[in-house]
């Protein structure tokens, strides 16, 4: 199979990371090889980015510099670890890209899509993930699911999650809408149902995607 990038993306609380994680190990258990990566992070530069972005402790960080910072751990995966991946003809599966930031900071935060495409081409190098898996779930039922989440394990990564239910409304705003203006790349999944349900509705998705590809 030729080199494949695909990313999971989602409201918080939707279980796109858990999706992602048994995507790949689907793919390893066929043979294929893989980079499994999340965003913000994917590097140890990025982790240390992450850090500070959803510190729940800095509530004074802005929009602009958020975004910044987003595509700061961004260019850094890229750049170490999914171009030379994709090089190696590996299928790289990202826990988020840059449809995260259209959604998070160009919608929820107002700094609209452009602005996040001018970042995102000097970042990303034009690297554009060939398919989107957008897992949809309803906003409260997400923010329910994240805050219990980080409440259960003492998480320090609450920041976004702590935002108003409003945010997180534009959130996915914006997912759908992403899906309506790019109905190639990016798929809505429903989120209802257990992991193993939502997976089988994933991977009938990505087999038709590979099929295309193989004819």
């Amino acid at each position: 199979m030729p080199a494949l990038f695909i990313t999971f993306e989602g409201p918080d609380g939707s279980g796109k990371s858990t999706q992602a994680r048994l995507l790949a190990e689907r793919f390893r258990r066929e043979g294929h090889p893989v980079l499994e990566t999340v965003e913000p992070g994917g590097t140890p530069i990025g982790q240390q980015i992450r850090r500070i972005l959803l510190d729940p402790a800095n509530q004074e960080l802005r929009a602009v510099p958020e975004l910044l910072l987003m595509f700061a751990a961004r260019a850094q995966n890229v750049e170490q670890s999914i171009l030379p991946a994709l090089a190696e003809g590996k299928i790289v599966v990202s826990d988020r890209f840059t449809d995260s930031s259209i959604a998070y900071q160009g919608a929820a935060r107002g700094l609209g899509w452009d602005t996040v495409l001018q970042v995102d081409r000097i970042a990303c190098q034009g690297l554009v993930p060939d398919l989107t898996l957008c897992i949809d779930i309803d906003t409260e039922t997400g923010l329910s699911r994240a805050r219990s989440r980080n409440r259960d394990s003492g998480s320090h990564e609450a920041r976004i999650d702590q935002q108003a239910v409003e945010f997180h409304h534009k959130v996915r705003d914006a997912y759908h809408e992403l899906a309506r203006s790019e109905p190639g790349r990016v798929r809505l999944i429903d989120g209802s149902g257990s992991e193993e349900e939502i997976a089988a509705k994933v991977w009938d998705v990505v087999r038709i995607e590979l099929e295309s590809r193989h004819n």
